[in-house]
């Protein structure tokens, strides 16, 4: 039994009688191994609960790091899908702001800056949406009619979810195109029924129905129609807006430095520019302000099954005087019984980090899956969360293992 009787150094006499040297003590791996390991396989129930405490935070910490690294990666690919190039023109609404729209000769003044590669606007409509005559018009919900270029799709690398976009004789014609926020709301889920909506007294044929755009979320909520109809059948003016364009990526800053004064030349002041794939970057750090704040939340989980930990081997060492009271009697050094329970605290704080591990990975995994989104697990999450769980096992092993190897012999068998 080498676990339990380790062999000493000196002097024995063999059968023939010659004097013969012992060999020195030894505690190999798979002892350690084995009479640690013992002390968790006797009590189960008491192994789980203590690793619990371990689990729920490396858990903790794999899943917040992994679903945060799963919506970081769908928002660079919404960002890298739509472009960093994408500049908005609206009228400024701040003090000292014009009457709400842009001259009318803004669009072509626009197009003419060399690096512009494409340039679309809108004119909003002072006219009710419905969805029949039998709503109030004072119930729009939030819906607003818009006069949209036909070329606002590829401005914006829009898509039709169903459907079909203006086309040159549609945009002349009563026909309108519903965001993916409007339609929800009117109701309206397919477009080859000719659904009809109202827009000020006329009706107008529902002919598609686009896909959310994440850079101009004004556009979910709004009902499209062709610029020659509105201007024809609701009396609108031609003035936009707002305007989108796209530029050469690596020329943004110098043709935002000088639309104000292209759209605008009297009065520069009054006109305010955006690049919308700034609120996907804020998006994105305001996301790593609430990681840090939940990894905190984490390392406490660590921190109380680290104490949790701790607390159940100075238990074990009070439990097992005797045994190690026996152990010591027998042989066994004061290293040996420290090692054994250190081990032993190492080895139940592993079992908690393999479990919180895996099960943060499976969380992740599940709420990525259910979001539409890439998995993203990063590899210093799942390696730093064993290295946690290493460390802590260490240092909640550290007091209880000194403590049962402080114990003298005679005194660990006198309490039995």
């Amino acid at each position: 039994m080498t676990a339990l009787a380790p062999r000493q150094e000196g002097q024995r006499t063999n059968h023939s009688g010659s004097a013969a040297k012992l060999q020195p003590s030894r505690f190999r791996f798979a002892d350690v191994l084995g009479v640690g390991g013992s002390g968790l396989r006797t009590r189960p129930m008491r192994t789980a609960l203590s690793a619990l405490g371990i689990t729920i935070g490396i858990a903790a910490v794999v899943g917040v790091l992994g679903i945060s690294e799963s919506s970081r990666a769908e928002l660079r690919a919404q960002i890298a899908a739509l472009g960093t190039n994408l500049l908005t023109v609206t009228p400024s609404d701040g003090f000292g702001g014009g009457d709400g729209a842009l001259p009318s000769e803004a669009v072509s003044m626009v197009s003419r800056i060399g690096p512009v590669d494409e340039v679309a606007d809108v004119i909003q409509l002072d006219v009710p949406v419905l969805r029949n005559d039998l709503v109030n018009t004072n119930e729009t919900g939030g819906i607003t009619a818009l006069a949209a270029d036909r070329n606002l799709l590829d401005a914006l690398n829009g898509e039709i979810a169903t459907g079909s976009w203006l086309t040159e004789a549609s945009a002349q014609m009563p026909t309108v195109v519903l965001g993916s926020v409007s339609a929800e709301r009117l109701g309206v889920r397919q477009v080859d029924q000719g659904m009809m909506i109202l827009i000020d007294d006329h009706w107008f044929t529902v002919v598609g129905i686009l896909e959310p755009f994440p850079l101009a979320a004004d556009l979910d909520r709004a009902a499209l129609i062709g610029k020659p109809v509105a201007e024809s059948l609701l009396d609108s003016d031609l003035n936009p807006s707002t305007i989108y364009l796209r530029t050469h990526p690596e020329s943004v800053d110098d043709v935002r430095g000088v639309l104000g004064s292209t759209v605008d030349p009297q009065s520069p002041e009054e006109v305010s520019i955006s690049r919308p794939s700034e609120l996907l970057e804020a998006q994105e750090a305001t996301e790593s302000a609430f990681t840090n704040l939940f990894l905190g939340l984490g390392a406490v989980s660590l921190l109380v099954g680290g104490v949790g930990i701790a607390n159940v081997m100075v238990i074990a060492v009070i439990e097992r005087r005797n045994e190690i009271g026996l152990r010591r009697a027998l042989g066994a050094t004061r290293a040996h019984i420290r090692r054994q329970f250190l081990t032993e605290a190492l080895l139940l704080s592993t079992l908690g980090g393999l479990a919180g591990a895996a099960l943060g990975a499976l969380v992740t995994a599940a709420y990525a899956w259910s979001q539409g989104w890439q998995i993203v697990i990063p590899l210093i999450a799942l390696v730093g969360a064993f290295v946690a769980a290493i460390i802590i096992g260490v240092v909640a092993g550290l007091y209880p293992a000194a403590r049962a190897a402080r114990l003298a012999p005679t005194e660990a068998l006198r309490s039995t």
